[in-house]
């Protein structure tokens, strides 16, 4: 799944076993994004909402976060 972060960046996060992994594009590279953290019982439908949560300080009134992917 496919996250815009408030048209400043996008994250590809999916599950590796009974993780998640986010990585984002750099160059033409997938970059694993090490300082992200998803709890493992975070849900699918949960995710827009527990990213909003940490990356909120980048956000400014009226974006938001959401799935493209």
């Amino acid at each position: 799944m496919k996250f815009d972060i408030y048209g400043r960046f996008q994250l590809d996060i999916h599950r590796e076993g009974a993780a998640w992994a986010a990585y984002r594009s750099d160059g033409g590279k997938r970059v694993r994004v090490a300082d992200l953290a998803i709890p493992p019982d975070v849900s699918t439908d949960e995710l827009a909402e527990y990213l909003d949560d940490v990356y909120h300080e980048l956000s400014r009134p009226g974006e938001r976060i959401s799935r493209v992917g």
